[in-house]
């Protein structure tokens, strides 16, 4: 493929920086992904139950940025990079479906579909750029997810403590490698102009992200009364736990949510920004799976004895979350201070 032909897939200055209808669309698998999560978290609610739902959230985080960062710096409307979306929403929706038993007998598949989306990325990134200086982002991704590669599959084939240390290191790996830029022996490390990511266009993301979110939440929250017979002890455990999600999202649409796009518009630090505001919503997508764990053991037992691993999700997933959203909001006040507005920033995929 031409330079002029690679040129074509990359999104330009003029194009729109909106998110568009088929990142929303490859968006509707992590309403699986998350429920899938917040039940395994409720069947072994305990240190190790927490672990392997961090270390799976990881993975299908790290599939969703590195997935942003794709349909922000090339055109979604190309058919080449519309196949591509649409193959990592099945790899993705696959994940999800292995979710439950990942630590079990769907081990290797959900690793497997893991890799094949990472690997299979890149493959086609060096593909369809051929020719253009922005292949060697593939090559350097080929690199650094055929490296996690290994963790990830050894790990599949054991089983216990082994395949959490072994996907725990893959997931390390594979978020390091993102912060420093992904240096590979022969192609560098990703030069920060080739990251140019539009702040209104990785504002709408993260916002769709956590809308998604909180639709788990609510879905989880729904089927719970409905089990629950709509008992009185039900129903008012339901009333609460409806409350609690209305303030979790005005506090995000109306604090951190409002403030995104303009804090990123006007940052001092872009680099440092991005990370912040990536696991930022990282720990509060992680509140909001803890907290639906919370709200259905709620409804589900509004009356009698709480045990301490009850309590530390009921608790604990709203004070995940406003970790997350008050911390988010200082660090958007303290990287604003200039005047320059301009509508990028440098991100690490």
């Amino acid at each position: 493929m031409t330079t002029s032909r690679a040129d074509k897939l990359l999104r330009r200055a003029e194009d729109p920086q909106r998110e568009t209808f088929l990142e929303l669309f490859s968006d509707l698998v992590l309403v699986v992904a998350l429920a899938q999560l917040s039940r395994g978290l409720a069947e072994d609610l305990g240190w190790s139950g927490a672990f392997r739902t961090l270390v799976l959230l990881g993975a299908m985080w790290w599939v969703w940025s590195s997935t942003a960062w794709l349909t922000d710096r090339t055109d979604p409307q190309q058919p080449a990079i519309q196949a591509l979306v649409i193959a990592t929403m099945v790899g993705t929706l696959v994940m999800a479906a292995a979710v439950p038993e990942a630590f079990g007998d769907t081990g290797l598949i959900f690793a497997g579909a893991y890799v094949a989306i990472q690997l299979g990325r890149g493959l086609v990134l060096v593909a369809v750029l051929r020719g253009h200086e922005l292949q060697r982002i593939g090559v350097r991704g080929l690199f650094w997810y055929g490296l996690s590669a290994l963790p990830w599959i050894a790990g599949a084939l054991v089983h216990g403590t082994a395949r959490g240390a072994l996907w725990a290191l893959a997931v390390v790996l594979d978020h390091t490698a993102g912060r420093i830029g992904f240096p590979t022996p022969g192609a560098g490390r990703t030069p920060g102009q080739d990251l140019v990511i539009s702040g209104e266009h990785i504002s709408e993301r993260h916002r769709q992200l956590f809308i998604i979110a909180l639709g788990e939440l609510i879905l989880v929250t729904g089927l719970a009364l409905s089990s629950s017979g709509f008992a009185p002890g039900g129903a008012a455990a339901f009333a609460v736990s409806i409350a609690t999600t209305v303030l979790l999202w005005r506090i995000y649409i109306y604090r951190a949510g409002q403030v995104l796009a303009e804090a990123v518009a006007v940052s001092a630090d872009p680099v440092r920004l991005a990370r912040s505001v990536s696991y930022a919503h990282l720990t509060m997508v992680a509140g909001v799976v803890a907290a639906a764990v919370g709200d259905e053991l709620v409804i589900a037992h509004p009356l009698g004895h709480t045990p301490p691993a009850w309590i530390a999700v009921i608790l604990g997933g709203p004070a995940l979350y406003l970790a997350g959203a008050p911390a988010s909001r200082t660090r958007y006040s303290a990287a604003c201070p200039g005047p320059d507005r301009s509508a990028s920033l440098r991100w690490p995929p």
